[in-house]
């Protein structure tokens, strides 16, 4: 197999980082460095894009700004639900202090006649796989949640987002705590089919 002449690690190694990957619920400090955090975002901006329209964007929060954003998450929460529990409201304020740096990753939706919201929105979605990747191959704990906040209309107002942007997620980023959960292998043959005749 021909490697890319710009390659600058052979294919075995990226491929069983890969395959290996798992995610880290339980995080703590410290937290990526500057340095990598560079290296997670250009791995990102190497995601499928159509029509080069670069939808994804993150918004970084560290330190005190984790307690603001989980009053800001608990506070939409129930604007949109005034029937949310004290409990829940609760686990959304305190939910953003579970690792040292959370990531609100959005795709910023653009007009465009050949490239549909959701084209853009799975564009952000393959920014985030290639981060969360990325932070694997460098030894970072990485968690993608998402739950009522993504999908909360207060939230993205109060974030300074447009009615037609979207949240695609939470990438919580940290030091993973505790040993790795097993994940059950999986045959790929059980997910993939032929074309019907």
């Amino acid at each position: 197999m021909t490697q890319n002449p710009e390659s600058k690690a052979p294919a075995q190694p990226a491929l069983a980082l890969l395959q290996q990957r798992v995610s880290h619920p339980r995080l703590t400090d410290p937290g990526p460095s500057q340095a990598q955090m560079a290296d997670l975002y250009r791995a990102a901006m190497r995601a499928p894009d159509h029509a080069w329209l670069r939808p994804w964007r993150f918004i970084d929060v560290s330190g005190d700004d984790r307690t603001r954003l989980g009053e800001h998450m608990a506070h939409s929460a129930r604007t949109d639900d005034p029937g949310l529990t004290d409990k829940q409201y609760q686990k959304l304020l305190n939910s953003p202090l579970r690792a040292p740096l959370v990531l609100i990753a959005w795709a910023k939706i653009s007009e465009h006649p050949k490239v549909p919201a959701i084209e853009q929105v799975l564009a952000t979605g393959a920014a985030v796989t290639n981060l969360i990747n990325a932070a694997h191959a460098l030894g970072i704990g990485a968690v993608w949640r998402t739950g009522a906040p993504a999908y909360s209309p207060t939230l993205k107002q109060t974030l300074g987002l447009a009615a037609t942007d979207h949240i695609v997620g939470f990438i919580y980023l940290g030091t993973p705590s505790g040993e790795d959960k097993p994940i059950p292998a999986l045959n790929p043959a059980d997910f993939v089919s032929q074309l019907p005749a």
